[in-house]
């Protein structure tokens, strides 16, 4: 099986899927059009699913043997951003596919076609799994509530983000880590109060926003003061709120942060830092502190022993030289760690920004893109690994 031929073949195909994908972005769980269009091209390939997580999709190609399963995941929700890029296929409103998941869903339906015309070669079977909400509160776990990795068990699973997110990964090549690759996050709110009064007499009461104030810059030091120089962590306040008169007092702030970590020893020593910080400012200036942790995020982190066998199969499509080993987590994060906490897998990254095609805007900007000459490699790479993990389980 040429399976690099066969992605090349479909590679028009492949960027059409994703051109039309990108028109329609919808948020979250509401993915109506974009189930719609997806479940469409599996029907014409002859692929059965079933939807899961309300717009979610899960698809399962039988082998021609009986074998492991193996799954496949795209993630399928835009963000809320209005679209700069001036492409003819831009989407309209106030959505946009920034972050490359219209691509993704595109090369797992190429994938998904390449596996299915040579399905009576599987020795085993694909789940393909199309999940909701990996922007928002999070698809993958209401997914696997819904029993998207049983009925038939998977064994391993696959999945990729495509773009910039690591600079050393250039155009085409495919970027892995034997460990953890991406950050798990903690979302954690402060509410302060003090107690009202006319700023011409604030000694009468308690101002909840200095002490707010403080608290938030007091945060920032726990990364660059309290832990070891180079240490993958970060501690962001992204939201406050407070204040209702223009000559009163604030009585209530309320703020809210996010919390990144690779180490779960660092995740639970900021935690416990932001605590002691909020509470002792409090004290000190007479208000009152509650800290909330609101959702924790998991790392994303691969198996080591999966991932040394996807580099084999990665490297009969680009070439080992354009195997790119990750010496650094990115402090972004993923729900795809849910799928890699049940079951061993790879979570890697396709390169496509090409330079001589313009400036570079990142990831979640208005005018962010992607060059789609290498949509054909992110196909290829799925169904090589897919056929070669199911041989290799045959033979053990």
């Amino acid at each position: 099986m040429d399976l690099k031929s066969a992605a090349l073949k479909i590679q028009e195909e492949i960027v059409r899927w994703r051109r039309d994908l990108h028109r329609i972005p919808e948020l979250s769980f509401e993915l109506q059009r974009t189930s719609q269009y997806l479940r469409q091209q599996l029907d014409r390939m002859g692929i059965p699913w079933k939807l899961c997580a309300k717009t979610g999709i899960v698809a399962l190609i039988q082998g021609g043997s009986p074998g492991p399963t193996i799954a496949l995941r795209a993630d399928m929700d835009a963000l809320e951003i209005r679209e700069e890029t001036g492409l003819p296929f831009a989407a309209e409103g106030s959505c946009m596919h920034a972050c490359g998941h219209d691509a993704h869903m595109a090369m797992l339906l190429g994938a998904a076609k390449i596996i299915s015309a040579y399905r009576n070669k599987l020795k085993g079977n694909v789940k393909l799994i199309f999940q909701p909400a990996e922007e928002a509160e999070g698809g993958a776990e209401p997914m696997i509530r819904e029993g998207c990795l049983e009925n038939p068990q998977v064994d391993a699973i696959l999945a990729l983000h495509i773009g910039h997110l690591f600079p050393e990964v250039g155009l085409g090549q495919i970027g892995v880590s034997y460990g953890p690759v991406m950050a798990a996050s903690s979302i954690f709110s402060v509410i302060v109060k003090g107690k009202s009064a006319h700023v011409g007499t604030p000694h009468t009461g308690v101002d909840a926003l200095s002490a707010a104030a403080e608290m938030i810059l007091s945060l920032q030091k726990i990364v660059s003061l309290e832990l070891e120089p180079g240490t993958p962590a970060a501690v962001t306040v992204t939201q406050i709120k407070g204040g209702k008169a223009l000559n009163a007092l604030c009585d209530e702030v309320s703020f809210i942060g996010d919390i990144r970590t690779v180490s779960k020893g660092d995740e639970r020593f900021i935690k416990q830092r932001i605590n002691e910080i909020c509470r002792g400012i409090a004290e000190a200036n007479r208000c009152e502190a509650k800290i909330e942790l609101i959702k924790d995020f998991p790392a994303v982190v691969n198996d080591e022993t999966f991932t040394e066998e996807f580099v084999k199969s990665a490297a009969k499509i680009v070439g080992e030289q354009n195997i790119v080993e990750l010496k650094k987590p990115s402090l972004g994060n993923d729900d795809m760690a849910y799928f890699l906490e049940k079951v061993p897998g790879t979570y890697f990254f396709l390169g496509s920004y090409n330079s001589g095609k313009g400036p570079l805007y990142p990831h979640h900007h208005p005018k962010f893109d992607l060059d789609e000459s290498v949509l054909w490699i992110g196909s290829s790479v799925f169904a090589r690994t897919v056929f070669d993990y199911l041989e290799g389980q045959a033979k053990v």
